[in-house]
């Protein structure tokens, strides 16, 4: 049998494919970390107008997904469906991310407030425009269920390695968060800006699509909604990567008040946190076999389920702990943080042959642009909710210490809540429908049907 028969990936291609995720990884964890923190010390906006700003900026940004979606899916050129937004996307990807760090000079609270709703939105369209056609790539790469895994692995040691540079580099450019430091945050989101944009335009390069794929019958947006709704193994798998990932939205947004206002470690922080990702990175490996010796659903709900036990054990954890203590549990996070970057995202692709099956159409797109579309619903409720948490305990801006009611929501918000979600998402990947041998009959079928006259 040939490489070409198993679907085999040139390891080359997965590189180039995967380098991608580094820009989306960048300036979704930079925004994820710092943007509340940004608002509230650097801006000087108080915590509630911060939480309306994210609030207004993602939730205006429901509609662009499923559309975005769907025009790649219907979408015809010379460089085929999903590329030509790589190469028209990039640069304002870059630049509308470089904006959400800049300070107008508008003196008004709600003006600045308006302000940043308004570039967040600017921002997260032009994400969608590249980021739903970049993922939509995954199932045409290859058919293949454990190379799918693999690929995977690959796009999320980019993601990980641009988590752990995002934790750390861009405070080194900036320092502190204070409102003397606003020309080096802007500097920060010059840099990352590029840097996150130049990848996008390596995929385009260096990717092939599928023409047997372009050359399908095109589906109508009903039609393409309908196929969704349902395919069981696609709505077993958006929920389990919706609940994996709002889980992370909030601990991305609380983790460094709960480092510095609990832990009182807040020295430490890139330490920290570079634990998490580096042990996260290293555990890719681990998590790809552990689907090939069982199969996705079966690791995840082990890898979760470790993970979920750490979040809830920094209920109890106290400043007196110490550094090595934290640094411990940083890595036991770290083990899960690789399950929940490797699993959700590899089952999503298996579901189109699934849809392809039943159907006789492929959807990538839409699949890929509702997941994402209803991670922003529950991020915008999930992370404007974690800023009013602050504001309704009581959080005082650049204070030394907070009070014991700030620093219980904190505790919170970034143990029990994520924890809860973590184990909805273990309960869906229990009844998973598509494992390896399933996925290997839809496919058989499929080549029975092709090969029909």
């Amino acid at each position: 049998m040939t490489s070409h028969d198993k679907e085999i990936l040139p390891r080359r291609t997965k590189i180039l494919y995967g380098s991608g995720d580094l820009g989306f990884s960048l300036t979704n964890t930079i925004v994820a970390v710092l943007f509340g923190i940004y608002l509230t010390d650097v801006v000087g906006l108080r915590p509630a107008l911060a939480a309306a700003a994210v609030f207004i900026g993602r939730t205006t940004d429901y509609l662009n997904d499923p559309l975005v979606g769907y025009l790649s899916d219907r979408t015809r050129s010379r460089w085929g469906r999903r590329r030509p937004y790589l190469l028209f996307g990039f640069i304002p990807f870059g630049l509308t991310f470089a904006l959400l760090w800049w300070i107008p000079p508008i003196r008004s609270q709600v003006g600045l407030a308006v302000y940043y709703a308004l570039i967040y939105i600017v921002f997260d369209l032009a994400t969608t425009v590249v980021g739903m056609p970049y993922y939509a790539l995954t199932p045409e790469l290859t058919l293949d269920y454990d190379e799918r895994t693999s690929l995977t692995s690959y796009r999320m040691a980019f993601s990980i390695v641009g988590g752990l540079i995002a934790f750390t580099m861009p405070l080194m450019i900036v320092g502190t968060m204070r409102p003397d430091h606003a020309a080096r945050v802007l500097l920060m989101g010059a840099v990352f800006g590029l840097v996150a944009a130049v990848p996008l335009l390596i995929v385009f390069l260096s990717t092939r699509e599928r023409p047997e794929f372009e050359s399908q019958e095109q589906s109508t947006l009903r039609e393409s909604l309908r196929a969704a709704r349902k395919n069981r193994p696609f709505v077993f798998a958006a929920v389990i990567f919706l609940v994996t990932w709002t889980s992370v939205d909030i601990i991305l947004t609380m983790l460094l008040f709960f480092i510095k206002y609990r832990m009182r470690l807040e020295q430490h922080a890139d330490v920290i946190t570079g634990t998490i990702f580096v042990v996260a990175l290293i555990s890719l490996p681990a998590w790809e076999y552990a689907s090939k010796r069982w199969n996705k659903a079966r690791a995840y709900v082990v890898g979760i389920s470790f993970w979920a036990v750490v979040q809830i054990a920094l209920v109890v954890i106290a400043p007196s702990w110490g550094l090595p203590v934290t640094l411990v549990l940083a890595a036991m996070a770290g083990v899960g943080v690789g399950a929940a970057h490797v699993l959700p995202w590899s089952m999503l692709p298996d579901a189109v042959e699934w849809d392809e099956l039943a159907t006789g159409k492929r959807h990538e797109g839409m699949f890929y642009s509702l997941v994402t579309l209803m991670q922003k619903v529950a991020s915008s409720i999930a992370v404007p909710l974690s800023l009013l948490v602050l504001d309704v305990t009581g959080y005082v801006a650049n204070a030394p210490t907070q009070s014991a009611s700030v620093v219980a929501g904190v505790r919170w918000m970034v143990g029990p809540v994520p924890a809860v979600l973590l184990l909805i998402g273990i309960g869906f990947a229990l009844w998973y429908p598509l494992g390896r041998d399933e996925h290997a009959a839809v496919r058989a079928d499929l080549a029975a049907r092709r090969k029909a006259p």
